[in-house]
């Protein structure tokens, strides 16, 4: 690929634009009208909560079957994603720069006293921009900050089921791109299954909504995870069966791991007194879970995606370190949240916390990190 196709690939179109704003005007008619469990969300620090239709199973399930529809009527190209690929990358990149620096004027021009929509400024623009000001900002009644990490998930699926199409096409389809596609799909259907766990996540709960969490919603999530199946259109691999079923096994576990944790802390912030794998669960301080994958590691959720992005680039063989990237970045970027989250648990929690830190040593990996 050469420096001047590059540049040409990249440029937005209106065509990107119009796909990129079709697919969110979708997620937001969908997301305000089809049935789906309301969930509530944390108590502020006001005392009120929100509400979150959990109805992203059935607006990605229906979204999958009319693009199929469209598609075998010919009305739209199954590859068109993959034929736009840089394009809609970059479209969306402007599309999140915008909506962050109306998500600071909007929050530096609020007067509201919520905790949702109070107003932190700090003085320094680049940091308020990063990190944004407002807790839940809203778009016609739309919780945003919801609303984009949806937007990438489902992003992230579309991608990858139109560069199958684009293999399927091109007739390099191979084990390497099924296998990645299937680990890939399950996770993301997985999620949509669980999305109410997604309101109990720090993310939805603590993090403000600013260019951080807007790009990688949007950016992020759907344009580097898929970087796999990218690479794997352009590069044949062929695994040999125990390769396949080691990946497997990798996969397997990792999802046992990240899913559990996951629901563990999800139903004991909904029933403190819920049994964890069959016995009362061990309380710190009235606060902090010290049973089950959360008496083996403080953060033993972060092991689980690690292993699961390493699943999903195992496929790729090892010739290059290019679909290593998610992996590669997942461990930097989980090693300084980690960090991040047990300096704001021992200034919240204070002795609770190192109580919590004797009795659960491990911070990921048990009798390693």
């Amino acid at each position: 690929m050469d420096l001047g196709f590059l540049l040409h690939a990249i440029i937005p179109s209106v065509d990107s634009a119009a796909i990129l704003i079709t697919f969110l005007t979708y997620l937001a008619i969908a997301g305000s009208i089809l049935p789906g469990k309301v969930v509530p969300g944390a108590v502020l620090q006001d005392g009120t909560r929100l509400h979150y239709r959990c109805n992203g199973l059935f607006a990605l399930t229906l979204l999958v079957a009319l693009l199929g529809f469209g598609a075998y009527m010919n009305f739209i190209s199954a590859t068109v994603i993959s034929d736009r690929g840089f394009e809609l990358l970059s479209t969306t990149f402007i599309f999140s720069v915008l909506v962050t620096s109306a998500l600071y004027v909007a929050g530096c021009r609020s007067r509201n006293k919520s905790s949702s929509l109070k107003p932190h400024v700090t003085g320094n623009l680049i940091h308020d921009w990063w990190f944004g000001i407002q807790l839940n900002p809203q778009f016609m009644a739309i919780d945003l900050k919801f609303f984009f990490v949806r937007a990438g998930m489902m992003g992230w699926l579309l991608i990858n089921l139109s560069v199958l199409a684009k293999s399927i096409q091109d007739g390099t389809l191979c084990r390497s791109m099924i296998l990645y596609q299937l680990f890939c799909a399950a996770y993301i259907l997985d999620y949509f299954i669980y999305e109410e766990y997604m309101t109990s996540t720090w993310d939805i709960i603590a993090e403000r909504l600013g260019f951080m969490l807007v790009f990688g919603d949007l950016v992020w999530i759907p344009f580097t995870f898929s970087i796999q199946g990218w690479w794997l259109l352009h590069n044949q691999v062929e695994l040999p069966t125990a390769t396949v079923i080691a990946n497997c096994i990798i996969f397997l576990i990792g999802y046992m791991v990240f899913r559990g944790a996951n629901k563990q802390k999800h139903v004991f912030k909904k029933n403190p007194k819920i049994h964890i794998w069959g016995k009362p669960p061990k309380v710190i301080g009235g606060k902090l879970l010290a049973s089950g994958y959360w008496g083996m590691a403080r953060h033993c959720n972060y092991l689980g995606d690690l292993l699961l992005a390493l699943s999903f680039s195992l496929p790729c063989g090892t010739s290059s370190l290019v679909p290593y990237f998610y992996p590669i970045y997942l461990v930097i970027l989980l090693i300084w949240r980690e960090r991040r989250d047990e300096a704001r648990c021992a200034a919240k929690y204070r002795e609770i916390w190192v109580e919590y830190c004797r009795l659960v040593p491990w911070r990921i990996l048990p009798y390693f990190y």
